[in-house]
């Protein structure tokens, strides 16, 4: 029991320093563009996602959903946070086919991009993955899905999806 309440204290101190960072307006407004009801297009298929800010604000949740095409009854969702520390987002996404990434942000002037930390994969590769964000207006943007297996030197297209405004 101890143990517990150690823990907890821990927690609770960990928690209270992290706080006391503010987390920066202009930050939280880089992501903005995504907040809202989204009907969603690709090749062959049609979703749609809800994203929202919790939390006072300092996070924001994602509901996607496929509806039709390849990805019908696919689900996911993710939390996406600006961390005052490092001065980076960070994402975590989970799916109903079990999946689970983490991101890290990388601004590129006006598109937003979260990728995964480099690893190696097969024959000595070295493999990343990333979504970018682009072609951003207040009502409709592109989403990539892209992976390199250079360590992010060359990058190929695995998904396409074009985000309108409900």
């Amino acid at each position: 029991m101890k143990h517990l309440y150690l823990i907890v204290a821990c927690l609770f101190v960990a928690s209270a320093a992290f706080s006391q960072s503010s987390v920066p307006k202009e930050e939280l407004e880089k992501m903005d563009f995504w907040v809202g009801e989204w009907s969603l297009t690709w090749e062959g298929g049609k979703g749609s996602n809800r994203i929202e800010k919790t939390l006072d604000g300092k996070v924001i949740q994602e509901n996607f959903e496929g509806l039709e095409g390849q990805y019908a009854g696919f689900k996911g969702t993710s939390i996406s946070v600006f961390n005052p520390q490092t001065k980076m987002w960070h994402q975590a996404w989970a799916d109903n086919n079990g999946g689970y990434i983490n991101f890290i942000s990388d601004m590129e002037g006006e598109n937003r991009i979260f990728q995964t930390i480099p690893r190696e994969g097969p024959n000595g590769q070295t493999i990343v993955s990333r979504m970018r964000f682009y072609d951003i207006t207040g009502d409709s943007f592109t989403w990539d899905w892209e992976r390199s297996t250079d360590g992010g030197e060359t990058w190929s297209l695995n998904w396409r999806i074009f985000y309108e405004r409900k």
